[in-house]
């Protein structure tokens, strides 16, 4: 285990973060740049004794699951946890489940789209950020937050016609999750829910479809504004395994201004 290595990156990932990146009140009175070891150590659960001997270069080599623990406390993307295990000696294991938290430079580009409805998935599907148009555009998505659930069972939201590219992509997606995270208990109760209750899905499941998300063109069928033809394109997230789905309307069309509408609606206290 190559000790100093492992030391360095463990403290320059540390330095980098603040404490608003990982949810903790900011300190104005701190002189050092990034979290203290302290920080770390309990968003890590282990000692900060610990913390300091392994950014020391005179640790123990660490567990997988301290590892697991540093990199969560670390937010590291996915190749920095490879680096990670790798550094230690020790072969990367499979993620617990799909990231859920969504970084600030997402929500922040959400906020500066209001042109645009917009919603974050993980890759379970649930939608783990949305800005007002959004919210407003597909109804209460607290009550269901999985876009897979409502695809195929019908769950919340507002009928959707010309998607049924997206009973394939969702598949496809769904699958890959199913294999990179295995131990995710919900992604395992979505998988299990769609299995029982969809006879489409479990038609499609076997099939194995390969597809990518891209530009679709659906109709929304809006409970107050009626038919909406509206433009849905992806933006992907690879470091967290999310995806950002931008919806639009093509400009002086009546679901544009039915967008408008909805923005205008959701902007007012």
């Amino acid at each position: 285990m190559p000790r100093r290595e492992l030391a360095r990156f463990l403290r320059e990932r540390r330095e980098s973060l603040s404490p608003a990146d990982v949810g903790l009140p900011a300190d104005h009175r701190r002189r050092t740049p990034g979290l203290r070891r302290e920080e770390v150590a309990l968003l890590a659960h282990v000692s900060a004794d610990y913390c300091a001997r392994i950014e020391q270069a005179r640790g123990p080599h660490p567990s997988p699951r301290v590892l697991d623990g540093l990199a969560d406390a670390l937010r590291l993307t996915a190749a920095e946890r490879t680096h990670l295990f790798r550094l230690a000696g020790t072969e990367p294991t499979p993620p617990p489940g799909p990231p859920r938290r969504v970084r600030p430079y997402v929500t922040a580009l959400l906020d500066r789209l209001p042109e645009a409805g917009a919603i974050v998935t993980d890759a379970s599907y649930d939608v783990v950020a949305a800005n007002p148009p959004a919210r407003a555009l597909f109804g209460d998505l607290a009550a269901e937050p999985n876009l897979a659930l409502r695809r195929f069972l019908g769950r919340g939201g507002h009928e959707v016609t010309g998607a049924e590219d997206f009973g394939r992509i969702a598949v496809s997606r769904l699958r890959a999750a199913a294999d990179r995270y295995p131990r995710d208990a919900r992604l395992a109760t979505v998988l299990a829910q769609l299995r029982a209750g969809s006879r489409e899905f479990a038609e499609l499941w076997p099939t194995d479809p390969v597809y990518t998300p891209g530009h679709r063109v659906k109709t929304l069928l809006h409970p107050e504004l009626g038919p909406l033809r509206i433009n849905c394109d992806v933006l992907t997230v690879p470091d967290d395994d999310q995806q950002v789905v931008f919806v639009t309307a093509d400009p002086d069309t009546p679901a544009a201004r039915a967008l408008r509408h909805l923005r205008e609606t959701a902007a007012r206290p």
